[in-house]
């Protein structure tokens, strides 16, 4: 069985996932502490996680990373110095999942904005829980990159919270779930 490919994202009423300069501060201030988003239970469901260049920039200096011990992969022309438990390379959206198949991992999570359309534009997205945060940037970085392929989403499940955020969580819509 193929290795299930998930997103868990936030984003503004408008779309974007991050300012122009790539801070998500305004995120922090929407979010409430005595309010769960699911992150925990989320990452708990993943064996690895794969994300893009500019995501990876945003974390690197965190130390330790915030995934525990699942191997993280990002996918840059440009691999910054090597550090363990991270894999830089730069192979397609369908060798990668072939090797986190063969890897017997059971799900990924897919962060950043390019790469998430990246896989969209394969088909291989899986299933998405999009956080929309009651704000409006006006511009930024958008959540979606032109070129995705057209995709039918099921609304499996949706989670307000009292300080306006909202869960929704999509399936990918195939023929083996289409009735369902």
């Amino acid at each position: 069985m193929p290795t299930q490919l998930s997103v868990f994202i936030a984003a503004s009423v408008d779309g974007y996932i991050a300012t122009l300069d790539g801070k998500l501060d305004w995120l922090d201030q929407a979010a409430r502490e005595d309010e769960d988003y699911g992150y925990d239970a989320f990452i708990a469901t993943c064996d690895g996680v794969a994300m893009g260049r500019g995501t990876y920039d945003f974390i690197a200096g965190i130390e330790p990373l915030p995934y525990g011990d699942r191997p993280l992969f990002v996918f840059t022309h440009r691999p910054p110095a090597p550090r363990a438990g991270v894999t830089f390379w730069e192979v397609s959206a369908h060798e990668a999942l072939a090797h986190w198949t063969d890897r017997g991992l059971r799900r990924i999570y897919v962060d950043g904005g390019r790469l998430i359309s990246s896989f969209l534009a394969e088909g291989l997205i899986d299933d998405m829980l999009l956080t929309t945060v009651p704000l409006l940037l006006g511009d930024g970085i958008p959540l979606f990159q032109p070129g995705a392929r057209r995709a039918s989403l099921r609304l499996d499940h949706v989670q307000q919270f009292a300080s306006g955020m909202v869960n929704r969580r999509y399936v990918r819509v195939t023929e083996a779930n289409a009735h369902g």
